[in-house]
């Protein structure tokens, strides 16, 4: 299983693509696999959109708030977004800011292969 970890400053108004600039190895997968993907933020305002391939998987959805910076979602807190990823498929997650001021988001995701 691979397992990816992140905690991001979000400014005003911007799009952050966590995946994707921090450069990880399974961004595209190479084999079929289940996705899990649990993201948090500090206080209300970030939406996310995620995508497998050319699969819409969320439409731009609140992200759960109340977390705190630096600290990791789990299961026992916060719903996790499943899905399937066919050999191939880009992992496309787009945080967006709605707000005034930065927000963290913290995240993690995790790919098995089936």
């Amino acid at each position: 299983m691979a397992t990816f970890t992140f905690s991001r400053a979000i400014g005003a108004g911007l799009t952050d693509n966590p995946l994707s600039a921090l450069g990880w190895a399974y961004e595209t997968v190479g084999f079929p696999a289940a996705v899990r993907i649990m993201t948090r933020t500090t206080a209300v305002g970030v939406v996310q959109r995620v995508a497998a391939g050319t699969e819409q998987i969320q439409d731009e959805t609140p992200v759960q708030s109340g977390g705190t910076a630096g600290v990791t979602p789990s299961e026992l807190n916060t719903p996790p977004l499943d899905f399937l990823a066919a050999p191939g498929d880009r992992i496309g997650l787009a945080l967006r800011n709605t707000t005034g001021g930065a927000l963290t988001v913290d995240g993690i995701v995790k790919v098995e292969p089936l």
